[in-house]
């Protein structure tokens, strides 16, 4: 197994789960390591797991480590893993921002997998707490 981090300025990276050789993404928690998904190592599909079928999130190109989110109309270009296990986030009209890493690399599909499933839903989860946090600030 590999340990998915995502990536704190100024501080350790935070460990957020691990990724198995077979593809099943496990989000780190107190006891036993919760199973939140997959990849299809031979298409590059990421599934989220659910009760009764996974659902399909997103995918990620071989060739070039793009990953792309799974939406109604086109899919949504959201960053890209390296052969060396570290992800960036998709910035328009920038450098893309580097959002953490895989400490032992397998695949761009194991990679691609643990960003969809761990380290882009930390961050949505950071960011939506920021923007409650700056909506409570206003009310006073």
């Amino acid at each position: 197994m590999s340990k998915v981090y995502l990536a704190v300025s100024a501080a350790p990276d935070k460990k957020l789960g691990n990724v198995s050789d077979e593809g099943k993404v496990y989000r780190s928690r107190v006891g036993f390591d919760e199973h939140v998904g997959g990849v299809d190592l031979a298409s590059g599909k990421v599934y989220e797991a659910r009760l009764g079928l996974d659902k399909l999130i997103g995918y990620v190109d071989f060739e070039n480590g793009k990953v792309y989110l799974t939406k109604f109309g086109p899919d949504e270009y959201v960053g890209r893993v390296d052969a060396d296990g570290s992800m960036h986030r998709h910035v328009s009209m920038g450098a893309d921002h580097y959002i953490g890493k895989v400490d032992q690399f397998l695949s761009h599909a194991h990679s691609g997998g643990a960003m969809l499933l761990l380290v882009l839903p930390a961050l949505e989860g950071k960011r939506q707490g920021e923007e409650l946090g700056q909506a409570e600030d206003t009310s006073e």
